[in-house]
């Protein structure tokens, strides 16, 4: 049996790359990147793209931004005047940039691309998670200062430590070498540094 869709020699299809999932904090801008490669130089009259929202991965998708000779927003109610073409065709980018995020923004972004003479049409989607503002700010404070302080407070004692280890160390060589130097010599220098060179 002859597969009806045949696969596109490696290689040679087009490819559609987009991170799996992008957070945003609710209220602030978020771009969604989407890049392809294609062997083909992008020719405006024949390249089309068309970036779907989904709800859910079951849900049905809607079409919200299309290039066809030019860039034209389909002006679905969710996304009012928010969404922003921010790529380059002839660059192979086609990435928007989504403001004033709202948690109802959270989905499923499709993009699809085709440039002929690629007969295959390259897509990919990324996950959209929307973050709103938690822990209320002065507890994050407190939770960064408590947690500097405590840091800053354990590097000091370690820091202490690592001095007293290595005193101890020098410590103990140098008795080490004049235990060593009292034997070889049989008699013991009163005061002064033991030179280890000279006997």
């Amino acid at each position: 049996l002859t597969p009806l869709h045949p696969a596109a020699p490696p290689g040679l299809g087009m490819e559609v790359m987009a991170p799996a999932t992008i957070s945003a904090l609710n209220g602030t801008s978020v771009k969604l990147s989407c890049t392809f490669n294609s062997c083909y130089k992008v020719e405006n009259k024949q390249f089309s793209l068309n970036w779907t929202y989904q709800e859910c991965s079951n849900c049905s998708e809607e079409l919200f931004l299309q290039f066809r000779m030019k860039i034209m927003n389909k002006q679905l109610d969710r996304f009012g005047n928010r969404v922003e073409f921010t790529g380059n065709p002839a660059k192979y980018d086609v990435s928007f940039t989504l403001k004033n995020v709202q948690l109802e923004d959270e989905g499923i972004y499709n993009c699809y691309v085709l440039n002929p003479p690629d007969r295959h049409r390259g897509y990919a989607s990324i996950s959209l998670k929307v973050l709103t503002e938690e822990p209320p700010k002065h507890d994050s404070t407190v939770a960064v200062i408590v947690g500097a302080s405590v840091g800053g407070f354990l590097a000091v004692v370690i820091l202490v430590l690592m001095v007293v280890k290595c005193v101890r160390r020098k410590k103990q060589q140098r008795l080490n070498t004049d235990d060593q130097k009292t034997e070889e010599e049989g008699k013991t220098d009163g005061e002064g540094n033991p030179d280890e060179g000279t006997k």
